[in-house]
């Protein structure tokens, strides 16, 4: 450059033009992907889940202790599993007994024969320093309309394992499929008359799921941009996004990796390495097409209030 040019200052990229983030705040929530084998065979599972599925590996004991350990050194207020099915896991109960030792558990299960089958030993997390909860998901208060995506019995077994856990003291929660076109409160309603029904308390907490996809799906939605964040999003709400305040370990290739929340496994960009420490401090850019579930909806996996 001669000293009669001068450089031309750089043009600021308009928020409108950005695309969306979110800053990390808090490990609130460590999740724990136990991997995708899984008993059942459903064509809608976000996480393509099936029996004998590697895509994500099964997790030990070992695999998990170091990273309870370091989330606990950071804060963590809750230990969340999900599947895949986590009781066709050999080391589940074990992994759930170590983890309760130090803070509250959430297992997401479609409560079902691996549930039914292991009672026995489930029964024995009634006694763990912190609870164990469970939520069991069921799509439809309808039996023919959740076993055609299920499995003919599913429904009748998820109902029986959920009752079950129940009885042994357990706090359970119910996850369901939205229903477009209705309205979710109605829905809600149609589920609550169910649980009565089945000797259930009505009032258990329902978690709603929109269809999120399968695994490498490439959706056309919307994009998030700094300007829709800031537009119609608060920083309360901003806060909220489950990538702000959680986590998800997931095994591949033998090692555990960490991801930027429990619905991004399926796209590299979302690794942020092996330590939880490190992975609080990237910025998470809301680029994959299950982001707007969580931008639209308000979707969220987590139970924390």
């Amino acid at each position: 450059m001669t000293p009669l040019q001068v450089a031309a200052a750089p043009v600021p990229v308009p928020a409108a033009a950005r695309t969306g983030w979110i800053q990390p705040h808090a490990l609130d929530e460590l999740w724990f992907h136990t991997g995708t084998a899984c008993n059942l065979d459903c064509p809608f599972c976000l996480e393509g889940s099936r029996p004998g599925d590697d895509r994500l590996q099964r997790i030990t004991l070992a695999d998990v202790r170091p990273l309870v350990d370091a989330a606990v050194e950071l804060g963590v207020r809750q230990f969340s599993f999900t599947g895949g099915e986590p009781f066709v896991v050999k080391d589940m109960v074990a992994i759930l007994e170590y983890a309760a030792r130090f803070r509250p558990c959430l297992v997401l299960t479609n409560g079902t024969a691996p549930v039914v089958r292991r009672l026995t030993q489930i029964r024995r997390l009634a006694g763990t320093a912190h609870p164990v909860a469970f939520r069991i998901s069921i799509d439809f208060p309808d039996e023919a309309r959740h076993d055609a995506g299920r499995g003919a019995g599913n429904f009748r077994l998820a109902l029986q394992g959920m009752r079950a856990l129940h009885k042994a003291g357990f706090g359970v929660s119910l996850a369901r499929q939205m229903q477009p076109g209705r309205d979710e409160a109605e829905v809600d309603g149609d589920f609550r008359q169910l649980l009565a029904t089945e000797g259930l308390p009505a009032d258990l907490r329902i978690v709603s799921f929109p269809d999120f996809g399968v695994p490498g799906e490439q959706r056309q939605v919307p994009r998030i941009t700094e300007d829709c964040m800031t537009r119609y999003q608060t920083e309360a709400t901003r806060r909220a996004f489950m990538c702000a305040f959680s986590k998800m370990a997931v095994k591949q290739g033998g090692r555990m990796r960490v991801y930027a929340c429990t619905l991004v496994d399926d796209d590299p960009r979302y690794d942020q390495g092996d330590s939880l420490a490190d992975a609080l401090r990237a910025r998470v850019q809301l680029e994959h097409h299950r982001c707007y579930s969580c931008f639209r909806y308000g979707s969220s996996c987590s139970e924390l209030g």
